[in-house]
């Protein structure tokens, strides 16, 4: 069985104060058994101030994870907030590792770090949760790799982002230590049976009818509609404000296309007036442009973090949102609500971590047994263990 807890501290100056009420908070809610791991999120300052890296240093077992802009546990909520999501399990069992340096290639250090860290186990992984970098290629190049080098496993987590203005500060977390350009991941494996619930906006958000991709390779727009992708959205009068609109991507032409679509996020363009987008595109997809709303964003959290509690068998709950809600929700001047909502959503007794993503990573469905893991933007994501 699976047994989960989540902990937090405010404590952003003081070492051993952070430490110790993580650990009072530990001793209170859980006892660990034979195998334990932890998630661990925190605003940036709690690296400048040497608190994450004591705390992990002086816990009993590997934590991985990422920077974030705000966060939410069972009893705390906040910005400057550190919170860790502990399973422990006498069935279950984990290994973590770390990719130092994905700059210039992916695969390669990944199945490197995988391979040293799986050494000797046969098993095959039940869910591998990753925690890629912010900014230096398309979040779908992570989903790739992770499927090749764990065939039919399922892939959740979520890319470092932060809370400032360039999104400079975004740091993958592995044992206490930091990396700009790293991935640390976890491997579970034994009696797990995860579960994945995601939220995107609503079908009213719709500010476009659909329009056809008609050329595209990887992230990189070149023609809709058979134009020149600047020019298109010249012509519609939009081009200077896609920068933070997103984008349903119906990915029609995709082999493994299970009819959910997707969320995209502009990134820029390039020369020659190609469109670059955070994820990838499939040449002779539709695109819809959407808008966001904080109302439709609050409520639809609301509603997605309440179905947690119908669920069977919940021994807790990680639930990541785009940044990009939270920069919508900044700009009527309340950043938590989306995190308050789904806080007061979801059943007490449900040990869960709220954490904003720089990117979201997760299955949209599965076909037999084969998860179809999908990269997204503007979206909620849920694993429930």
């Amino acid at each position: 069985m699976l047994r989960c807890a989540s902990v937090f501290t405010y404590e952003i100056d003081d070492p051993d104060v952070a430490l110790n009420e993580i650990k009072k908070q530990l001793e209170e809610k859980i006892t660990l058994l034979e195998h334990s791991v932890g998630i661990v999120m925190c605003h940036p300052e709690f690296i400048s101030t040497g608190v994450l890296k004591h705390i992990c240093e002086n816990l009993p077992f590997d934590l991985a994870g990422v920077t974030t802009s705000s966060q939410a546990v069972n009893d705390g909520i906040g910005e400057l907030i550190l919170t860790i999501f502990v399973m422990t399990s006498d069935d279950v069992w984990f290994r973590t590792g770390v990719a130092e340096n994905l700059k210039d290639e992916v695969e390669g250090p990944l199945k490197t770090a995988y391979e040293s860290v799986t050494e000797g186990v046969r098993a095959r992984a039940r869910l591998v949760v990753v925690f890629p970098p912010f900014g230096l290629r398309a979040g779908d190049v992570y989903v790739r790799a992770w499927e090749t080098i764990v065939p039919g496993a399922p892939v959740f987590g979520t890319l470092a982002t932060d809370d400032s203005a360039l999104f400079s500060e975004c740091e993958t977390i592995y044992n206490g230590k930091n990396y700009k350009t790293g991935m640390s991941f976890l491997l579970c494996y034994g009696n797990i049976h995860p579960r994945f619930l995601i939220a995107t906006l609503s079908e009213n958000s719709a500010v476009s009818s659909k329009i056809f991709i008609t050329k595209a390779v990887d992230n990189r727009v070149y023609e809709i509609d058979n134009k020149n992708a600047l020019g298109y959205f010249e012509e519609k009068g939009v081009a200077g404000s896609v920068m933070y609109s997103p984008f349903l991507i119906d990915q029609i032409q995709r082999k493994d296309y299970d009819g959910i679509p997707v969320i995209r996020g502009f990134a820029s363009f390039m020369e020659e007036g190609v469109a670059v987008f955070h994820g990838d595109i499939e040449e002779g997809s539709t695109m819809t442009l959407l808008k966001c709303d904080p109302e439709d964003i609050v409520s639809i959290t609301r509603r997605k973090a309440s179905q947690i509690n119908d669920l069977p068998n919940v021994n807790g709950a990680i639930l990541f949102p785009c940044v990009v809600r939270r920069m919508t929700l900044l700009g009527i001047n309340k950043p938590l609500m989306e995190l308050e909502s789904a806080k007061d959503a979801i059943n007490h007794d449900i040990p869960f971590m709220i954490g904003y993503a720089g990117g979201e990573i997760c299955p949209t469905s599965s076909k037999n047994g084969v998860p179809r893991n999908r990269f997204h933007n503007y979206s909620l994501v849920i694993l429930v263990v």
